[in-house]
């Protein structure tokens, strides 16, 4: 079977970002840049090649595949984390005290507090085989 570069690429894994459905907008695009930013760190796969512009002006690689981001209740972020840490699945998670906290350093303090089951999540990214996403992020629903 031949393939043109016209042909659209289907991914057999999947990048998402699963955001509490009470945030504010500003919340949102902060926690779903952090949470995402993580993922080209464990899973190296998800990134492409640099980019270059016609003048040859070279930008940074972004990811290969769409980053599709949902939404849900606490009770959906709760379960999805719970499915996403049974299958393994690397993820990034943020959490309400997060918004408070100013570096890197006290991030990872205000996660290490509080016990798994304890986490007021707020967001959580995703990446794995497409299925197993989807399974993780049941009962979610596409943001918009």
């Amino acid at each position: 079977m031949s393939t043109s570069d016209e042909t659209p690429v289907r991914f057999d894994t999947k990048i998402a970002v699963l955001l509490r459905d009470d945030l504010e907008t500003w919340q949102r695009l902060n926690v779903t840049a952090f949470v995402v930013s993580g993922l080209g760190t464990v899973a190296p796969e998800v990134i492409g090649e640099p980019y270059a512009d016609a003048d040859d002006t070279a930008y940074l690689p972004m990811f290969r595949q769409p980053v599709l981001v949902f939404e849900g209740t606490k009770e959906t972020l709760t379960t999805a984390h719970g499915r996403a840490l049974s299958r393994a699945l690397p993820r990034a998670v943020f959490t309400s005290d997060l918004f408070s906290t100013g570096n890197d350093r006290d991030n990872r303090a205000a996660v290490r507090a509080v016990g798994t089951d304890q986490l007021d999540l707020v967001g959580l990214a995703v990446y794995g085989p497409r299925n197993a996403v989807d399974k993780v992020l049941k009962g979610a629903r596409m943001h918009h």
